[in-house]
């Protein structure tokens, strides 16, 4: 075992190398006997940290449900994110991959990561760093790649996310998507994933339902996202205040809004703003407040949506035409895209606090005439 230390992106990086597994192996690859996850946990003495949002999932029967969900992986290569005590990694590798990439943050679970690289030779590489910024495009071999159109590659992306990290790094990664870089230069790779119970529930909630909410459109409009089944939070070490589900990520070959993802999402951040008021109210802060009234009643009726909607009843198909007529807008009017109404409100804030700073200082000097 060799132990190389690097930079990726700034970040501190330690990496486990073995020589790759000798391709085409006949016999099924089964772990040795091991300590169990509850029993290396005690070894290095680790504790899950609250501030991180970490839970442990101890039960191999639960793990083993998680892989399933990924579907088959023998010889496959997978990226494991955060696999803190090695619980999925072990299903992942008792499921015959031929490759695993374990990304981890936290410093205290690498020797326990190394302990499961050495009784899997030439299957595992460690890599010591945040998965935020670690450069996936480079993590797997060239010929894995497949085109845009073809089946998804034989890669996978599983992961039990602390929750902290959960939505910003989905939607990353769903940015990722849309460009077909990252983890998606090699074609529509798949992802395998837990989410707080909510969020899952965000992800997946059809049209009109009461979670139907940005990360609904922005995951749907990129991919088939299915809530694979919830776990619940007794099954994690420190319980959880709530229950956890996984679900499933397939990148579609066209996406429902063929739009650059920062208008998607623009638009999209938008509409919910004011999630309870007419889909109207939200779609007018995607103009200036001179034009607004005239800009927005424009898009509404070219894009054929009706304004007394609420946001979470809009479906697919008005948000695309949204995003296509927005789009059409800004093209006409260059300057429309880079205008922000949170910096409009913060100017209009400023200038009432100057104007008021201004009047208290003349009733002073006037007081003192």
């Amino acid at each position: 075992m060799v132990g190389l230390g690097w930079g990726v992106l700034g970040v501190e990086c330690f990496a486990v190398f073995h020589p790759m597994a000798t391709a085409g192996k006949a016999a099924a690859f089964h772990l040795p006997p091991l300590p169990t996850v509850g029993e290396i946990i005690k070894l290095f003495r680790l504790r899950a940290q609250k501030e991180l949002s970490q839970n442990f999932l101890l039960d191999l029967r639960l793990t083993d449900k998680i892989v399933r969900q990924a579907g088959e992986l023998k010889n496959a290569y997978v990226c494991e994110v955060g696999p803190g005590p090695g619980g999925i990694t072990r299903s992942i590798l008792n499921a015959g991959v031929e490759q695993l990439l374990l990304v981890e943050k936290d410093t205290r679970f690498i020797p326990g990561l190394q302990m499961l690289s050495e009784a899997a030779p030439g299957k595992v590489r460690i890599v010591h760093g945040d998965i935020l910024t670690y450069k996936m495009d480079k993590a797997f071999p060239n010929h894995l790649k497949k085109n845009w159109e073809d089946e998804p590659p034989n890669i996978h992306i599983i992961g039990n996310l602390p929750f902290s990290v959960s939505t910003p790094l989905i939607v990353r990664w769903l940015e990722n998507v849309s460009k077909r870089d990252g983890p998606f230069t090699y074609g529509r790779t798949q992802m395998t994933l837990t989410f707080q119970k909510e969020v899952a529930e965000r992800l997946t909630a059809n049209t009109g339902g009461k979670q139907r909410s940005r990360l609904s459109i922005m995951s749907q409009y990129l991919c088939t996202v299915e809530n694979c089944f919830v776990i619940p939070g007794q099954a994690f070490v420190p319980k959880p205040d709530v229950d956890v589900a996984v679900v499933h990520f397939t990148p579609l070959v066209q996406p429902k809004i063929q739009q650059p993802f920062e208008l998607v999402e623009k638009v999209v951040r938008s509409v919910f703003q004011f999630r309870r008021k007419y889909c109207c109210r939200g779609v007018e802060i995607l103009f200036p407040e001179k034009e607004r009234l005239k800009r927005t009643e424009q898009l509404m009726m070219a894009a054929d949506v009706d304004p007394t909607l609420r946001p979470f009843q809009l479906t697919m198909s008005h948000f695309r035409n949204l995003c296509n007529m927005y789009r059409k807008m800004c093209d006409e009017d260059s300057s429309l895209f880079a205008y922000n109404y949170r910096e409009e409100l913060a100017q209009k804030k400023r200038k009432r606090s100057s104007e008021s700073t201004d009047q208290l200082e003349q009733t002073q000097e006037e007081n003192h005439l």
